[in-house]
């Protein structure tokens, strides 16, 4: 019989909802059953693309034996991580506390009033057993014991975290992170860490617009050459190693190994996302062929693989296939012989690394194109006969929720690549995700976090989907100059103003009047994705620069101050706010362009001013006749009748110039 889980919109928890155990969904009937039945509440939580969370779902709970001790002992609910990050990050907080270290799947024994007591990641289904014996054991025999546990777990972890706000970080905070960062930096495989080791594409970003300050301002001259070096190493190594699908583009979600050799390999939205800008940008700075083809790629993968009918884009694709990790994507050469034939199947074991030892299981290689092919005909045949033959195995299952802040990321993504790679169809696809935001997800200056098949789901939005959907319409806008983005991005922003702010200059990571947990969630440090503290940051500025509101650009650097901080401590965790940062430093510049769309002189304007790189910039666009409530182009007129750009800093402009070689020059100094 299907348990409470049935009915629920969440990918995951539908992966649960035949398991014996008796799930509850996170809600207060599982709490009002706990104090009924007077037994502990077992929290397990985790996501759809998790391997380990498949592995312990496998041994324990659709296990009989399992289930029965669960049901007997405990009321168990199941969470989404993704749908319910509000709720992973209080009982994340809390395991790290107890245990020094986190994870997914995190089990976690609650209270019925929800105080943690006693936490964990995967266990094996024997030592699981025992534990739930074991608890249950001490809830019966010393509750007052195990309370106390739980109450000074909770004490701990209440009140303030964050430091209250100080300055905003300078140039020389901003030097001191880059060189922190390059004395960190692994200078043979690229990146960061041993391993396992995560694409760090918000580094990649502050580094590309740390380097060109410098440039801009010719300061030195060695650091600026430091700064690109280290974004362009880690793009091109992780960009020929396992971890970048070399047949059908997009990145898993981290290298088991320094050398990005064997991927774990889940792919999420949010990374190819982040890397995806990332790459255009360092091509946007460099015209470098390697990332040109790997942002397109990776678009186009996006697109294929992750788009919704609806018009949005899913969350993630498995690791597993068949009940085993990265099996869809890995080869022996006696798989290529047979795809390829003898001939050609020798040429790419050498061309994509496949050898008979195998690079991860059972003899089996994960891809990598080390170099590029010495015949590029031949690579794009064998590519492409190799993606059709791979087709053919099952595919890995996708969750298909679609998650506001994930996709706020994507629509920033797709839409500059498209406008910058001349690929009208990827701005469509931002377009069409932007549509199901605004018409499925938003209401009133409010977001809901999640949708599925068109119907949005119940869990409030927190403050990265409130950011990161601003940053993704803001950077539509720069592309189409379409108003309506604009005027959804300053509601979002307002109600980040009115409904999160800590009162010290930064903000939680829900709004004031969202479901009331244990603690109050507030994590100011990037992660997988940016903090939502950091991107709201970044949004507001840019929000700021076109509509000169000061007390958006006044919250911003408020949210920024802690960057100086954290620059110095740990800037790997810091990487959108020191991005956001030298977005702060460069004004940002502001671009008007002033002129109809298909008017080739205000298009190829348009373009020379998407091709800017100052860091940050900041771009409209309009007609000239109605400035569709956007400050930046009030009072900015054609030219006798011509098309016309202007550049600003503070709304303070230089005169308008007609043709995209002035406004190059315009551009180079500042």
């Amino acid at each position: 019989m299907p348990n409470r889980l049935a009915d629920a919109t969440s990918p995951y928890l539908l992966q649960h909802a035949d398991n014996p155990v008796d799930w509850f969904p996170w809600g207060e009937e599982a709490f009002a059953a706990a104090r009924r039945r007077d037994v502990p509440v077992l929290l397990s939580i985790g996501y759809s693309a998790c391997h380990w969370c498949h592995v312990m779902a496998h041994e324990s709970f659709e296990d009989e034996r399992t289930a029965q001790l669960m049901n007997a002992g405990f009321v168990a609910v199941k969470v989404d991580r993704e749908e319910r990050p509000d709720v992973d990050a209080v009982y994340m907080e809390a395991t790290q506390a107890m245990t020094g270290q986190g994870g997914w799947p995190m089990t976690v024994f609650l209270s019925p009033e929800g105080a943690p007591f006693y936490c964990g990641t995967y266990f094996p289904r024997d030592h699981f057993q025992r534990l739930l014996l074991g608890v249950s054991q001490a809830w019966n025999e010393d509750r007052d014991g195990v309370l106390d546990q739980g109450r000074r777990v909770v004490d701990a972890l209440s009140g303030p975290r964050v430091p209250p706000s100080g300055e905003c970080p300078d140039a020389d905070v901003l030097s001191a992170a880059a060189a922190a960062l390059a004395d960190a930096y692994d200078g043979v495989n690229g990146g960061y860490g041993s391993a396992p080791k995560f694409p760090p594409s918000m580094i990649i970003e502050f580094l590309l617009r740390h380097h060109d300050r410098l440039s801009r301002t010719g300061e030195r001259p060695e650091a600026a050459g430091e700064a690109l070096r280290l974004a362009t190493h880690t793009t091109t190594a992780m960009a020929r190693g396992g971890i970048y699908d070399q047949l059908g583009g997009g990145f898993a979600r981290y290298s088991v190994d320094a050398g990005w050799v064997v991927p774990h390999f889940e792919k999420m939205l949010y990374d190819n996302a982040l890397l995806l800008r990332a790459y255009t940008h360092l091509w946007r700075r460099t015209g470098d062929g390697l990332a040109r083809r790997v942002a397109l790629e990776t678009a186009d993968w996006l697109v294929a693989e992750l788009a919704t009918d609806e018009g949005g884009f899913a969350s993630a694709l498995d690791a597993d296939t068949e009940g085993e990790e990265g099996l869809f994507y890995v080869w022996t050469p006696e798989q290529l012989d047979e795809a390829l034939g003898a001939e050609d199947g020798q040429w790419a074991a050498h061309l994509f690394g496949v050898t008979a030892q195998g690079t991860f299981e059972n003899g089996a290689s994960v891809l990598q194109l080390r170099t590029d092919a010495d015949d590029p005909d031949r690579y794009s045949r064998v590519r492409a006969t190799l993606h059709t033959a791979r087709s053919l195995r099952e595919a890995p299952a996708r969750d298909d929720k679609v998650v506001a802040a994930w996709n706020g990321l994507a629509i920033a993504a797709l839409a500059e690549t498209g406008a910058l790679l001349d690929r009208p169809d990827l701005v469509e696809s931002a377009r069409g995700a932007a549509r199901l935001l605004v018409d499925v997800h938003y209401a009133d200056g409010r977001l809901v976090r999640t949708s599925r098949d068109g119907a949005a789901g119940r869990s409030a939005g927190v403050l990265e989907d409130y950011a990161d959907v601003a940053e993704g319409l803001l950077a539509l806008h720069a592309v189409t100059g379409e108003p309506e983005w604009v005027r959804v991005a300053g509601a979002l922003l307002d109600t980040v103003l009115k409904r999160f702010p800590d009162g010290h200059g930064g903000f939680y990571d829900t709004a004031d009047d969202a479901e009331e947990l244990f603690n109050r969630p507030q994590d100011p440090t990037d992660n997988a994705t940016p903090s939502g503290r950091f991107a709201a940051a970044g949004a507001l500025l840019s929000y700021a620069a076109l509509t000169g509101s000061h007390r958006h650009r006044e919250a911003a650097e408020s949210a920024l101050s802690l960057v100086t901080l954290l620059a110095g401590r740990a800037p790997r965790f810091a990487g959108w706010g020191l991005a956001v940062a030298e977005a702060r430093l460069a004004g940002p510049l502001e671009i008007a362009v002033v002129g109809a769309t298909g008017d080739p002189d205000a298009d190829a304007l348009h373009r020379a001013a998407l091709l800017a790189t100052s860091p940050g910039v900041v771009i409209t666009r309009g007609d000239g006749r109605d400035d569709g409530g956007i400050g930046l182009l009030r009072d900015r007129p054609l030219v006798d009748g011509r098309a016309a750009a202007y550049v600003c800093r503070g709304f303070t402009c230089r005169l308008p110039v007609t043709t995209p070689e002035e406004l190059a020059v315009e551009l180079a100094q500042g």
